[in-house]
């Protein structure tokens, strides 16, 4: 099983550092695709990250066709509940004010961004934060849920996947393409190594597909920050850590690919499966945008920034840390992963995203760039 965590571990910090230096050259955020919207009318970005799911729908469905990926659907994923929208929406809030999502933030704070840098603090205090409230929150989605029995669209509607999918996935391409031809998927860049976004959308389309081979899931990292944040509370506190409920799950145990051995983890303080999946994803996104960043010489320490602004994402962060919980699980792994097999718990967030994300907008604009 040793060899099974050296593969994870590797092939978590090696997509990692792709993605980190991907979204930094081009300046791929989640976060400005949704915000785009509602702040300047504009769909370019949102483009990229409909790109980004039909290739990764293409993507997962050939590699549930042709058996190199076992796993389907993927681990952690559970049936759909108001949790799921409503998590989405406080996420959606978050992430406008922070500047960034979970992996956006990681990026930014990679090339040397102070804000980005506070909304990851937030990001953490937020997630521990949650374990306080989890027994509630947890009956409320218990109570909440819907089709108990399906995970994903095509089991709600007890067709095969491929039967929907690929349906879906050729209209998307259809309409891409025509959206390539009528140069609405690239603008002009002049800035030193940039990449085009819809590169960038298709490359991290791409490292998500290698993750669900390598892993057995898609990029995943927000179950990490709760352990972070547990680890720093219980410096100070390990009694009330070790108490409470939220912190003594266990929710993935699964058999990866290349390994015969089962493995666990959860949010809880300690070196598990979830440390070695998501801990090396979390140090490659810092690591591949800093190196992006120092080889075209943009790398500097944003630290004068106003404290209006510093406060948001500060803010923000915390929301999206305690949304993440609530949701559970993040945008990038519901947009990049789950929505490309239409899991019905991402198709859920994305409801309570999108709404989300114009009441953020109107908060930013009111009370922080005025």
């Amino acid at each position: 099983m040793e060899q099974g965590y050296l593969l994870i571990i590797a092939t978590s910090l090696a997509i990692g550092l792709i993605a980190g230096f991907v979204m930094h050259r081009a300046d791929f955020c989640t976060t400005a695709s949704f915000r785009d919207l509602f702040l300047f009318r504009d769909f370019f970005l949102m483009r990229q990250m409909i790109l980004l799911i039909v290739v990764s729908m293409v993507l997962f469905e050939f590699g549930r066709l042709s058996g190199l990926i076992s796993l389907y659907p993927f681990p952690l994923l559970g049936a759909p509940s108001l949790a799921n929208i409503v998590g989405g929406f406080i996420f959606g809030i978050g992430m406008v004010l922070a500047g960034g999502c979970v992996v956006g933030s990681l990026f930014k704070m990679g090339a040397g961004s102070l804000a980005s840098a506070a909304a990851f603090l937030g990001m953490l205090a937020g997630s521990a934060y949650y374990a306080e409230i989890h027994p509630q929150w947890s009956a409320f989605a218990k109570s909440t849920r819907l089709a108990k029995e399906a995970i994903t669209l095509p089991q709600w509607l007890n067709l095969s996947p491929g039967a929907l999918l690929l349906p879906l996935a050729a209209a998307g391409s259809l309409w891409l393409m025509r959206e390539f031809r009528a140069g609405r998927m690239q603008r002009p860049a002049f800035a030193l190594g940039h990449l085009a976004p819809w590169r960038a959308a298709v490359i991290l389309a791409l490292l998500g597909f290698a993750s669900y081979v390598l892993i057995g899931m898609p990029m995943g990292i927000t179950t990490s920050y709760s352990k972070l944040g547990a680890g720093i509370e219980s410096l100070v506190a390990a009694g009330h850590v070790s108490n409470l409920e939220y912190f003594s799950l266990q929710p993935l145990n699964y058999t990866p690919p290349f390994s015969d051995q089962a493995i666990q983890g959860g949010p809880g303080p300690g070196l598990d499966a979830i440390a070695a999946i998501q801990f090396p994803l979390i140090i490659g996104i810092v690591a591949g945008a800093m190196v992006s960043a120092v080889r075209v010489g943009e790398w500097r320490l944003q630290w004068r920034i106003p404290r209006r602004q510093l406060l948001s994402a500060l803010t923000g962060g915390l929301l999206i840390g305690l949304a993440a919980r609530m949701a559970p699980s993040c945008n990038v792994w519901h947009l990049w992963g789950g929505m490309p097999i239409l899991a019905l718990q991402s198709l859920f967030f994305v409801a309570g995203l999108i709404p989300g994300t114009w009441v953020g907008a109107r908060l930013l604009t009111r009370f922080v760039i005025r």
